[in-house]
């Protein structure tokens, strides 16, 4: 795995930690408060997830090598209208870009935090395939040659069963595939055959042990049935449903992997774009993952906007991330869920036995094609949208003088 020299930042911050779940039975104590110089001690993972980032169509075309512009929506046919929506809203952006400016202060909050792992969602076909899905409606393509805007950022994996993979074809995720591989960056949930679709990425994090990175699609989140992987056909890791038997089944795939230390990540593509609801069926499944298959994080998105978040037996389950990066800002409608609003998510757990020590979050705001801090007032409605989603999850966010949000478990709320 690639390993970085980002300077440390030395601002002292005041860091609410996780207590173990048997000290919350026996002793009714939320948070524990430590020094963050524990940061560095070698028995310490900390995880970057996010939701999902799309650097096709609009972004694309203002990256030094853009894809031929002809997209096949129901409305617009040049993905170049995508970026003059945007700069209608919020003023030109100077074209080409460079690779590092679609991160924008995300790259600032990485440097503080320093993660051992970056794991995103990319929801983009990389291709210079022309070979688009035909009536699936909306195809997102960014040309493999602007793949350096993700390695700007320094990712190490991208999760992959998702609804817009094999926007340009079989050609288009072969080549997606290949593009990545070459880069440097591991995959999960998308191959040539069911066995590649399936398999894990596997991380070394030097001196501190394994992260397992397993990716599946859920029909839920339009992911077209016949993109399911088989012996024979290249596709997705595509879930037949959300049953007990599914769980029983990912738990052998755990079980084969999984090492006595090794921390294993769940990331699902599932649900619809919009609303806060979270279905009795997806609480039942990744409860089953943490209980039957030893999942330690459930990294959960598809949802254009930021989710409630729980934590269930001191495993973290995000069940929809948000989207982190995207070129919808010109485009109207559900503006009550404030999709320009993301959030940069920080698992810190045990090297040795996966238990959550600290979960913080990071407001952001997606403006002229790329991430910003969000305002304070912005990150405030963040943090109010999480605690009243909380409250059915035994959550709530802790939102300090520096934005940052610490999220904690309520003991003694309602299930």
């Amino acid at each position: 795995m690639k390993r970085r020299s980002f300077l440390k930042h030395t601002a002292k911050r005041l860091i609410l930690f996780m207590t173990p779940a048997w000290m919350q039975l026996t002793h009714g104590s939320q948070m524990n408060t430590q020094n963050t110089k524990t940061d560095t001690s070698k028995h310490l993972v900390t995880l970057f997830l996010c939701g999902d980032v799309m650097t096709g169509r609009g972004i694309d075309q203002v990256l030094p090598y853009p894809s031929k512009p002809n997209i096949y929506e129901p409305y617009l046919r040049d993905a170049r209208k995508y970026v003059e929506l945007a700069e209608k809203i919020n003023g030109p952006i100077k074209k080409p870009i460079s690779f590092p400016y679609i991160w924008g202060d995300a790259l600032t909050e990485f440097e503080r935090v320093s993660p051992d792992l970056r794991i995103i969602n990319l929801e983009t076909s990389v291709t210079s395939s022309n070979d688009y899905w035909k009536g699936k409606g909306i195809n997102y393509r960014m040309h493999p040659l602007n793949i350096p805007c993700i390695t700007a950022a320094n990712i190490d994996g991208c999760t992959l069963a998702n609804n817009h993979v094999l926007d340009w074809g079989y050609a288009g995720l072969k080549e997606t595939l290949a593009t990545l591989k070459q880069a440097h960056i591991k995959t999960a949930g998308a191959g040539s055959n069911v066995k590649e679709a399936q398999a894990p990425a596997l991380f070394e994090i030097p001196g501190k042990g394994r992260v397992i990175l397993f990716s599946f699609g859920d029909k839920g989140s339009g992911v077209p049935h016949n993109w399911k992987a088989s012996e024979n056909r290249p596709g997705v890791n595509l879930l037949d449903d959300l049953s007990m038997k599914t769980i029983r089944q990912i738990a052998n795939q755990v079980n084969a992997v999984k090492g006595k230390n090794d921390i294993v990540v769940a990331s699902i593509h599932w649900g619809g774009n919009w609303g806060y609801h979270i279905p009795s069926e997806h609480r039942h499944f990744v409860h089953g993952l943490i209980d039957e298959a030893n999942v330690d994080v459930v990294h959960g998105h598809s949802s254009h906007h930021p989710k409630g978040i729980e934590i269930y037996r001191n495993k973290p389950i995000i069940y929809g991330c948000g989207d982190f990066l995207n070129d919808y800002e010109g485009i109207r409608g559900h503006e009550q869920y404030r999709g320009d609003l993301g959030l940069m998510y920080f698992v810190t757990l045990k090297a040795l036995t996966g238990e959550l020590v600290r979960f913080q979050l990071v407001p952001t705001q997606i403006k002229k094609f790329h991430v910003n801090h969000a305002t304070r007032t912005d990150a405030k409605w963040l943090a109010e949208m999480l605690n009243r989603e909380g409250q059915a999850l035994n959550t709530q966010v802790k939102l300090n003088d520096d934005k940052i949000m610490n999220v904690q478990y309520i003991r003694g709320r309602r299930d």
